[in-house]
Parts: C-alpha cells; sequence; structure tokens
C-alpha cells in the first residue's frame, strides 16, 4: 500500500488545496500530473456538445422543479476560508493517507467496487450474479438491452444512512456490454459508502471494470484509467445539499457519452464545457466497450452483509415524488446517431425495496422510481 501511494503521489506538485462539505481533502495539481496522464503521448482529448442536447431543455414538468446541483464554485469557500474551486489548469484530485488505505484489508480492496472476495456485481440486467454477490447485494433499478453509446438522466441525490454490518447505498448508471469474465462497464453516481470516503454522507463517483470486476477497476483517480479534464468537479467529493423527504429535492444531470474513442461523462448539463473527463476506450482492451455498449441501467444498488441500508430516501418507488429516489428523463445515445428516450423494464431483488418505470410528458419523459427501507430481513 505505501508503493501505491508513492505511485499515487510521484511527480505531482498541488498548487491550491481545500476541503469539502464532507471533510475529505482535495489537492489541485496539473491536469497532465494526473495517474491516467503520466508519460501517456498524445493531447488530451476535447470534448462536444451531446447528441440533441439544446431539446432537453424543454420546460414543463409533472412535479415541481428540483434544484440542480452545483459541486464547486468560485464564491464557495471551506471552514479554512480556501476557494473550493481548482485554479485553471488544474483538477481536484482526493487526498489519499495510509489510514484511508488502512480500512482495506488489500490494495485490490481498495480498488473493488465493494471489498471482499469478488469485489463487484455484476449490473443487474445482466447476467444473473454469483451467488455470493446475490448474497450481499440488493437492487431496484431499471434496464434495457440495446445497443448504445450511453445514455443520460437527472439523478436526485440522498443521504441514507450506513448502519452495522452495512456497506453502501447509492444511485447510479451502467453501460454495460459482453457477459460473464468478459462483462464490461462505465458507471456514474452518487454513493454513500463510509468505508471508502471516510464520512457518512453522499459523495459523487465513477467506476469501471474490464472483466467483470475481477481484476480491473476502481474508483474515481485511483488508478490509471479516467482523464479528467474539467475543475469544476471532485470526484468523490461531496455532494450537498441533497433532499429532503416531503421537501426540495436535489438533483443531478448525468451523462455519459462515447465519441471519438473515449467514453465522456458529463455532469450539470450537455454542452462540451459540461464534459468532466473521459475512460478512453483502450482500458477496454478491445472488448465490447471498445466500441459500445449493449445494455442501459438506471437504478439503486446496496451492499450489505447481515443487514442491508436505506436506498435512497428509504422510500419505495409508491412513495413518489419528494419520497422516492429517481430518475428522470432517461435517454440513450443510438449507434446510429441521436438520443431517444429509453424503454426500461422495471426490477428489484428484495421486498425491502422496489422500482417503478412511469413514462411522462418532456421533460421527465421515461423515469424510474426507485428505493426501500432495507433492514435485516431483505
Amino acid at each position: 500500500m505505501r508503493t501505491y501511494l508513492i505511485k499515487y503521489y510521484d511527480s505531482t506538485t498541488a498548487l491550491h488545496s481545500f476541503v469539502d462539505a464532507n471533510g475529505s481533502v482535495f489537492d489541485c495539481i496539473p491536469i497532465e500530473q494526473q495517474m491516467s496522464r503520466r508519460g501517456q503521448p498524445g493531447a488530451i482529448a476535447t470534448a462536444v456538445d451531446l447528441p440533441g442536447w439544446a431539446a432537453t431543455l424543454a420546460p414543463g414538468a409533472p412535479h415541481a422543479p428540483a434544484r440542480a446541483l452545483v459541486q464547486l464554485h468560485a464564491d464557495f469557500v471551506d471552514i479554512y476560508g480556501n476557494q473550493m474551486l481548482a485554479p485553471d489548469g488544474t483538477i481536484p484530485v482526493r487526498r489519499l493517507t495510509l489510514e484511508d488505505l488502512s480500512r482495506f484489508r488489500s490494495l485490490r480492496h481498495f480498488m473493488q467496487k465493494r471489498p471482499g472476495n469478488g469485489g463487484g456485481i455484476r449490473p443487474p440486467g445482466a447476467s444473473g450474479p454469483s451467488p455470493q454477490v446475490a448474497a450481499t447485494h440488493r437492487w431496484a433499478h431499471a434496464f434495457q438491452n440495446v445497443n448504445n453509446l450511453g445514455g443520460t438522466s437527472f439523478v436526485n441525490v440522498w443521504d441514507p444512512s450506513i448502519g452495522a454490518n452495512q456497506i453502501f447505498s447509492l444511485s447510479q448508471h451502467w453501460y454495460v456490454g459482453g457477459s460473464g469474465a468478459a462483462l464490461q462497464t462505465a458507471e456514474v453516481g452518487w454513493q454513500v459508502y463510509p468505508g471508502m470516503y471516510a464520512n457518512t454522507k453522499p459523495c459523487l463517483f465513477i467506476y469501471w471494470t474490464a472483466d467483470a470486476y475481477h481484476s480491473t477497476g476502481c474508483y474515481n483517480l485511483s488508478c490509471s484509467a479516467f482523464v479528467q479534464t474539467n475543475k469544476n468537479w471532485a470526484l468523490g467529493g461531496a455532494l450537498s445539499p441533497w433532499s429532503v423527504a416531503g421537501g426540495t429535492q436535489y438533483e443531478l444531470d448525468i451523462a455519459f457519452y462515447l465519441v471519438g474513442g473515449n467514453w465522456w461523462l458529463y455532469l450539470g448539463g450537455g454542452a462540451a464545457a459540461n464534459a468532466v473527463g473521459y475512460y478512453p476506450a483502450s482500458i477496454y482492451h478491445g472488448g465490447a466497450m471498445a466500441t459500445h455498449a449493449s445494455e442501459i441501467d438506471y437504478g439503486g444498488e446496496v451492499v450489505g452483509t447481515t443487514s442491508w441500508p436505506p436506498m435512497g430516501g428509504g422510500a419505495y418507488a409508491s412513495g413518489g415524488w419528494q419520497h422516492a429516489a429517481y430518475q428522470r428523463q432517461i435517454q440513450y445515445f443510438p449507434t446510429g446517431g441521436g438520443r431517444t428516450d429509453a424503454a426500461l423494464t422495471a426490477s428489484a431483488n428484495a421486498p425491502c425495496y422496489t422500482s417503478q418505470v412511469v413514462k411522462y410528458a418532456a421533460p421527465w419523459n421515461e423515469t424510474v422510481w426507485f428505493g426501500g427501507p432495507g433492514g435485516t430481513h431483505c
């Protein structure tokens, strides 16, 4: 683990630092000094606008408007008075310590989607999970098997509590290709994961695997995979405020789009300026995700051992607006170009959680409601 930390910080210069709302420290380093760019030839790729992005801005909704989340801004300062924004030409990178790594049994456990043997879950709509995964993972989600170049949705953010014998609770996108040992993913969402982030509040995260979570994959910028280009977002950082049951809903506009040989992540909008960075398709080593995904999936996942945490706000899908978790205006990018509304199938694998797909008029369109209270009999 010490060797990994030396590599993580090798040849980096912190030009600015700040503490986020969850207490995590972020160091702002030159873009070329992140792990995925060190020693790499060629220029950083250039983002484009998402297909049909302007058409998604139509007014009106079946529910009162939610508020958009902004993570970092020039007007935000931390508890020490430091500006919570990276200087131009730099990106914020979460500071890792030996204490962070020591919460895991090994470096590989730190890199895995969840710690332990197997370390991950086959995304819920793909070929069935292993018995071990089925014993620890619960989900409520909606999926579609369709060739695609990514997709987009608005995700409302909650702060579910994580108790004893519980590991994490999240809401995310999965883009999936391949199957079995060749299963590959690009993933993004928010997550409450005390073991990873040393706090109990929602954090922005990304993840990937090229071999069904066995020997590849990592969160955020923890390995040489994702190339961050945007200073306005801190991967692994706090997302606040969050939605309140019966009150204000806060949401994040999220998209992945494969273009020019890169899986680009967009947050807060579909303009090129909203692109956060990309997974080079080369990390999939010529596998399915090198050219397209074959499944889209949206919803929640929780992990526990003898008890499972709440998902979303802790309400079932039937709770609806201001109570259930949701992802709305779910659309995907067909391999032939453009964008189209998803046609999702709802699924849940435990009585503690439910999911429901509803088709609304724009701008909610295809929406999945999901969530549940968790507990010991899931």
